[in-house]
């Protein structure tokens, strides 16, 4: 493992997470807005990790990044992220699925496109909804989301992958990228309490590396 590389990546997470928190408490941000930001920042930069780091690599950070998360949910030191009133459980599967895309994906741009759906897709969707949702909200198994904020997740979906397709050396059909931000954007809706973070970019990563 490269310790310089490593170092680096550690650096500028850490920063992004500083960086919010020093948002959240000094500018008196929404705690929400400062949390996606977090969510959008660092899950694009992890996004092209298999692109300079190894696969064995980035399941370590996954490991350290979940203690680091962990540690800090028990002692509420990023309060940017955690001071939202809702269940840690998605903060936590944040990190896990970085792990499991690195241990299923043997293919970096497949990696790329489920994180980018978690981070860009998911982070747009909550600002949308958190700005536009009030009149078009609706409920999920008691949770509450917006036909404004699933559009815009639908829309960056096949803006995501359009870019894999365009881009990445892959054999998957055309009907695929069709159909799949739909299927995308239901998930995220359907899996409650945090396990979008979990569900939702695991489903990508199969469907693509599968090459249906």
């Amino acid at each position: 493992m490269s310790i310089l590389l490593t170092a680096l990546v550690v650096f500028v997470t850490f920063s992004i997470l500083i960086g919010a928190e020093y948002l959240s408490r000094s500018r008196e941000i929404h705690a929400e807005l400062t949390r996606k930001l977090v969510h959008v920042a660092v899950g694009t930069f992890v996004a092209f990790w298999p692109f300079f780091l190894t696969w064995r690599e980035i399941q370590f950070l996954s490991l350290a990044f979940f203690i680091v998360i962990s540690v800090s949910i028990r002692l509420n030191i990023f309060r940017s992220i955690h001071a939202v009133n809702r269940g840690m459980t998605g903060e936590l599967l944040f990190a896990v699925v970085i792990g499991l895309l690195a241990l299923i994906s043997t293919n970096a741009w497949v990696f790329a496109v489920a994180m980018l759906h978690l981070s860009l897709a998911d982070g747009l969707a909550a600002v949308v909804g958190l700005g536009w949702g009030d009149s078009n909200s609706y409920k999920v198994f008691g949770r509450t989301k917006s036909i404004a904020g699933s559009v815009a997740f639908l829309v960056s979906s096949f803006g995501i992958l359009l870019f894999y397709g365009l881009f990445a050396d892959s054999s998957t059909s055309f009907w695929t990228l069709l159909w799949l931000p739909f299927v995308a954007t239901a998930a995220e809706n359907i899996a409650v309490k945090g396990t979008d973070n979990l569900v939702m970019p695991m489903l990508i990563a199969v469907v693509l590396t599968s090459g249906l």
